[in-house]
């Protein structure tokens, strides 16, 4: 899930804390070095779903094996989107603002689906940084009621899956705040819980 790297548009609680130049840049490395080391593992295809639908045209993107317009609606309905579209099998979405991200919890993710129906990599503050489905026999609804962008939001999600079996991964920080991206430069491995 990634959105259009364009100044003003990305990361903007952390831009009205360091600038929007800086919280930028970093949106724009933090992609890169994601789809660089996730993209060309032979064990899954790496889509980039993009917002605004209209960039999927922009030549913006890094290398990777395609891209998908999100759609219209919150979080939540962009996700639940792409998990009823794209093609059968097990489907893994995650962010790109995860410093500590790597291909191995990508394969733990995938491994995870071959016995639970819905998999979630726990976030520091309450959120997640990962959510896979098996899509089968069903795609689980795992987003309604969820409270985006809060304590509460892994919490509303594991209830909407309460009738599923789910694996849990690492916990992984994202930084979206000032005192986040300060921890990040200060010290990279901290975000490898």
């Amino acid at each position: 899930m990634v959105k259009a790297p364009v100044a003003g548009q990305v990361k903007t609680r952390l831009a009205s804390t360091i600038g929007v130049g800086a919280a930028t840049g970093f949106y724009r490395s933090m992609l890169a070095r994601t789809v660089r080391r996730l993209d060309g593992d032979s064990r899954w295809r790496t889509l980039l779903g993009v917002t605004p639908d209209r960039s999927v045209w922009s030549p913006v993107w890094p290398t990777c094996d395609g891209l998908v317009p999100q759609g219209p609606g919150d979080l939540g309905a962009r996700m639940g989107r792409l998990f009823e579209r794209l093609p059968p099998g097990p489907v893994v979405i995650i962010g790109s603002d995860i410093p500590g991200i790597e291909p191995s919890d990508i394969a733990v993710a995938f491994t995870a689906l071959g016995s639970h129906d819905a998999v979630l990599g726990p976030a520091p503050d309450g959120g997640y940084w990962l959510i896979g489905l098996k899509r089968s026999p069903r795609v689980p609804r795992p987003f309604a009621g969820v409270r985006w962008s809060s304590e509460h939001t892994l919490r509303d999600t594991l209830a909407n899956l309460n009738d599923c079996r789910v694996a849990l991964l690492r916990e992984l920080a994202d930084v979206d705040t000032a005192d986040d991206y300060r921890e990040w430069r200060r010290a990279p491995s901290a975000f490898h819980v």
